[in-house]
């Protein structure tokens, strides 16, 4: 019996040796496997995704990250060189005791793209796995452990121009004011503005004519129906204007 207590011992120091090495070079590999068996559990469902991404968007360069006092933030430095640890001044602040103040960085070089570096840290930084030494070029997609903190990196590597939405979906896109207002998109208003700039030289140019000077002779003897319904039909442009035709009722 105490054999067999002293094997039992000696094969579960024996797991758990592997289990310490398997964690310090394939820790996303373990951090995988415990997501998939334990999906449905309340504790990994509230597992919060660490990210950090690189953007270059023509001559600027930044980092978005939610390493950074638990929200999204975009992270802009003049040198493109960010700083990872547990120091207050650095970049990327991880309050993490197995990491180092100077824990490591990440720089983008131009043409080259985005580089990983650690530091000579003490407990050493890992991506995809593999102990990190020197400069690394990241990948999109490539997984980082630092100190205890395990991240993903992302960049962006392609743009596109997305097409004009289509009127009728911008009609969706409406502002309400009240129940019975509403604030109509700024493009669907500069639409309108052509037409008021059409309308205006039309003006000009009837004033011009000396047509108007007469129509205003005319027009002080209309009721303010037959003027209401003159301007309509002289702005809307919807049915030529015949001067035999009586107008009102």
């Amino acid at each position: 019996m105490t054999d067999f207590a002293q094997t039992e011992i000696e094969r579960r120091l024996s797991l758990y040796q592997v289990f310490l090495k398997l964690y310090e070079h394939h820790s996303s590999l373990l951090d995988e496997i415990l997501q998939q068996e334990n999906l449905s559990q309340p504790l990994f469902k509230k597992m919060k995704l660490c990210y950090v991404h690189g953007v270059v968007d023509t001559n600027t360069v930044y980092l978005m990250t939610n390493l950074c006092d638990n929200q999204t933030q975009s992270l802009r430095q003049p040198q493109r060189i960010w700083t990872i640890g547990r120091n207050r001044n650095s970049g990327i602040c991880i309050a993490d005791n197995y990491m180092s103040r100077r824990h490591a960085a990440i720089q983008y070089i131009n043409d080259q793209g985005f580089y990983f570096i650690d530091f000579n840290s003490t407990n050493g930084s890992f991506v995809n796995g593999d102990r990190a030494f020197g400069l690394i070029k990241l990948k999109d997609g490539d997984r980082i452990r630092v100190g205890n903190m395990n991240f993903d990196f992302f960049m962006t590597s392609t743009h596109r121009m997305l097409p004009s939405v289509a009127m009728e979906l911008l009609m969706h896109l409406v502002h309400r004011k009240s129940d019975t207002q509403a604030e109509i998109l700024t493009c669907l208003r500069d639409r309108q503005k052509p037409l008021i700039e059409k309308q205006n030289d039309n003006l000009k140019i009837l004033r011009n004519s000396g047509l108007v000077d007469k129509f205003e002779d005319w027009y002080d003897n209309f009721s303010s129906e037959q003027k209401s319904e003159i301007l309509d039909r002289f702005f809307s442009r919807q049915k030529p204007y015949n001067p035999s035709e009586k107008i009102g009722n």
